[in-house]
């Protein structure tokens, strides 16, 4: 049944994304990008409602009050990256616009990447590490500056449930040269919707926003361990099951820059 519910979503997203994807084309001559982006977020919002009835997965919210309340307060998410499920969830969960560092390869896939690169993200080319961060940097402060957020994955890409990647300090680096804190975030996403698998099964998405961590005259690779730190223990709270028989193992890696 699992599987037969899977395929169903799969081809509601396939079958929705295409004259989504066309009209935001279009739009992008007339609206302003704002109204665009919540255009967008608003297939992706028709995603998790379809997934809800048709896969039976539900999002959690832990820690809503340590988002920034002022309208005007900048902030860096910093997420696990189990799957692709986050990239759906957390436009239509957070309440501030959200701008993605990601791959520019990702803008070649047909319809969803054609209107993805009409939305203001950050695209980079990671064979280009320092104009990559260069790049990084600009965008993302002017786009702090008008109120978006920014989010980056800082494991680089989506790990399994109950592994941890090598945590990457481009997220660090961004927000030490732009003074703006760091939020991190626990994401349970494995459970529900593992990495490469088509069979998803049902069940509840925990999204733990920790507190936010000040960047101002920190070290990018102590600021980026002290994420990593809190992101992989609160993984170990939330889903104690994915991680049984690694309670004495020392996985722990360097962060590296990226």
């Amino acid at each position: 049944m699992n599987a037969l519910r899977s395929w169903a979503h799969l081809l509601f997203m396939a079958v929705t994304v295409m004259p989504w994807a066309l009209a935001a084309l279009g739009l992008s001559l007339l609206w302003p990008p704002r109204r665009l982006y919540r255009f967008c977020v608003a297939w992706a919002g028709l995603q998790v409602w379809a997934a809800r009835w048709m896969l039976g997965i539900r999002n959690e919210v832990i820690g809503w009050e340590n988002l920034p309340t002022d309208p005007h307060a900048p902030a860096i998410l910093l997420a696990k990256h189990q799957s692709t499920w986050e990239t759906f969830a957390l436009p239509v969960l957070m309440p501030r616009p959200l701008a993605f560092v990601f791959k520019r390869e990702l803008l070649y896939i047909p319809f969803f990447g054609w209107a993805l690169g009409r939305l203001e993200m950050i695209h980079i080319d990671r064979a280009k590490r320092t104009q990559a961060f260069q790049r990084v940097v600009e965008q993302g402060r002017a786009l702090l500056a008008r109120g978006v957020w920014v989010i980056m994955f800082p494991e680089g890409t989506r790990v399994p449930r109950g592994a941890k990647g090598q945590y990457k300090t481009g997220g660090a680096r961004l927000a030490v040269a732009t003074g703006v804190p760091v939020i991190p975030i626990a994401i349970t996403s494995g459970r529900c919707w593992p990495r490469r698998a088509l069979v998803k099964r049902p069940g509840t998405v925990v999204f733990s926003i920790g507190r936010p961590i000040p960047s101002a005259g920190r070290d990018p690779d102590e600021l980026m361990r002290e994420v990593e730190t809190w992101i992989e223990g609160e993984m170990r709270r939330l889903d104690p099951e994915a991680y049984r028989g690694q309670e004495h193992a020392d996985d722990r890696q360097p962060a590296s820059a990226g």
